[in-house]
């Protein structure tokens, strides 16, 4: 920082709502282009719709553009500031999705509408479509909304999947200095590898691998006759963002479709790897990709699980071996990269094999994919760190260093991970204390409760792969909105603000 930029931050509050207002202005100005990305698709199908997403991109455009003139950012966005602005911008982005829905009279209360954006934006996949509202509200099946709102919730799977701060600061090169705060604040997408020296370069080029690899994915859904062009860019968006948002209320389950199931399949486990190795992979560092560590602990885990469900459900259903093996990998590969689609309802399936889909919830992809929950860099860490405490009990005078391959992890990061594992059990219980409070039985609580932190979408019981969540309460809706945001947001960026110290100076 030069000297006059350190003079500035000195006259500078502590926390710059000016500042803040002027961000969250102009990512609800680009909100504004997005909204108008469906308007195509209403004009197609000659939907009344048109006219919702027209007004809902006026208002976002008008008041964003207003806001952000009003007050410019002109100084560099710190740490507080990114923090705070991270955590709104969700808040304020949901707002906005939610126009849609709300205009065009498809839903016709804000908790469900908001619900289903925030559902959307953080790649949850939870829906209230399909179902009576806990006040008798009838919600329309997906198979009966306007095309251009099936669009637009695949549209938000496939903003947030990435991260729209990410997709803006590659796009929006007139935000300021310190956006490398933001992008660090929102997701481990950028911290996972630094592909160039400049964060918008890296941005642009992980967005470009994104685009490319959606695109080979529609491609190849195309090609079944069972999904038009509408189903397979719809699903080709879901499956990249890792969303599970479908044009089904049966999702994957009603194309009955081996070819389908496998092409999903494998995207799905595409998604979950981090997309800077993606990157690499393309620009020919094979070994490079092979080799990382975190990419082979996640295959482990993926074969692994698929191996022990597919051989429960051999010995105790009626499934052929093919199905068996093609039902129990797409299931396991869905939890764990917290996509949520389904092709069974597992619900019926055998306790053992619900023990290990359970479990699975707990999991997530690698740092730097598309996929919710845990991460499974951690899980590396803490399996790491509780080897080297027995090692260390052996031998109590011996120095050793935790590694992960040849690095060595330093002490504050296994603190800062094992405070992520007590936040996250405790954010996780909280959520299901408030679900059986709301009169849930304690199966359907326990599961949403970390299906909606993990950004996995269907749970168990009355939440499970073949149910929604319309039954759900306001009350409800909204502490599942709040887990769902946390859990995206990776716990501190948006639990910083509830303590002491971010306000104190």
């Amino acid at each position: 920082m030069s000297t006059f930029q350190r003079s500035r931050s000195a006259g500078r509050p502590k926390i710059d709502f000016r500042l803040i207002a002027g961000i969250l202005g102009a990512f609800t100005f680009f909100m504004g282009f997005a909204l108008l990305i469906p308007i195509p698709v209403s004009i197609y199908f000659a939907e009344e719709t048109v006219y919702s997403f027209a007004i809902s991109s006026a208002f976002a455009f008008v008041l964003g553009g207003l806001i952000y003139f009003i007050f410019k950012p002109k100084d560099e966005i710190r740490p507080r500031e990114a923090f705070f602005i991270v955590s709104v911008t969700w808040i304020v982005l949901s707002v906005f999705g939610s126009a849609p829905f709300l205009v065009s009279g498809v839903v016709d209360d804000f908790a469900d509408a908001f619900f289903e954006t925030i559902s959307g934006l953080t790649t949850t996949g939870a829906t209230i479509f399909g179902g009576v509202s806990h006040d008798n509200r009838i919600n329309p099946n997906i198979e009966d909304l306007p095309k251009s709102i099936v669009f637009w919730r695949s549209i938000l799977h496939w903003i947030g999947g990435m991260g729209f701060i990410v997709l803006s600061i590659a796009i929006l090169p007139f935000l300021g200095l310190g956006t490398t705060n933001l992008l660090h604040s929102e997701s481990s997408i950028l911290e996972s590898d630094k592909l160039t020296p400049r964060v918008q370069e890296t941005a642009k080029l992980l967005w470009g691998v994104y685009l490319i690899l959606t695109l080979a994915h529609f491609v190849l859904l195309w090609l079944h006759p069972k999904m038009d062009w509408f189903e397979a860019i719809n699903h080709a968006m879901s499956t990249m963002a890792t969303g599970g948002f479908s044009t089904k209320d049966s999702s994957i389950l009603w194309f009955d479709s081996a070819y389908i199931d496998w092409v999903i399949i494998l995207f799905m486990f595409l998604a979950g790897i981090s997309f800077a190795m993606h990157f690499r992979l393309l620009r020919g560092e094979t070994k490079l990709f092979l080799n990382n560590r975190e990419t082979r602990f996640y295959s482990f885990i993926v074969v692994l699980a698929s191996f022990l469900i597919s051989t429960i459900l051999i010995f105790q259903t009626d499934y052929t071996i093919p199905e068996v093996i093609r039902h129990g990998t797409f299931q396991a590969l869905s939890i764990i990269t917290t996509t949520g689609y389904v092709t069974n309802d597992y619900g019926a399936w055998p306790s053992l094999a619900l023990i290990i889909l359970i479990a699975l919830f707990f999991t997530g992809g690698c740092a730097g994919s598309t996929s919710g929950g845990i991460k499974m860099f951690r899980h590396m860490i803490l399996i790491r760190a509780v080897g080297r405490e027995i090692r260390q009990s052996v031998h109590p005078k011996a120095v050793i260093p935790l590694r992960v391959g040849n690095v060595i992890v330093e002490p504050p990061m296994v603190r800062r991970i094992l405070s992520f594992f007590m936040l996250y059990v405790l954010l996780f219980l909280g959520g299901a204390v408030i679900l059986t409070w709301l009169g849930s039985d304690p199966v359907s609580a326990l599961s949403a409760s970390i299906a909606s932190l993990g950004n996995i979408g269907p749970a168990l019981g009355e939440f499970g792969p073949t149910n929604n969540y319309a039954g759900l309460s306001a009350v409800g809706k909204w502490a599942l909105s709040l887990l769902m945001i946390i859990g995206r947001l990776e716990l501190f960026t948006v639990l910083v603000l509830f303590s002491v110290p971010y306000w104190k100076e």
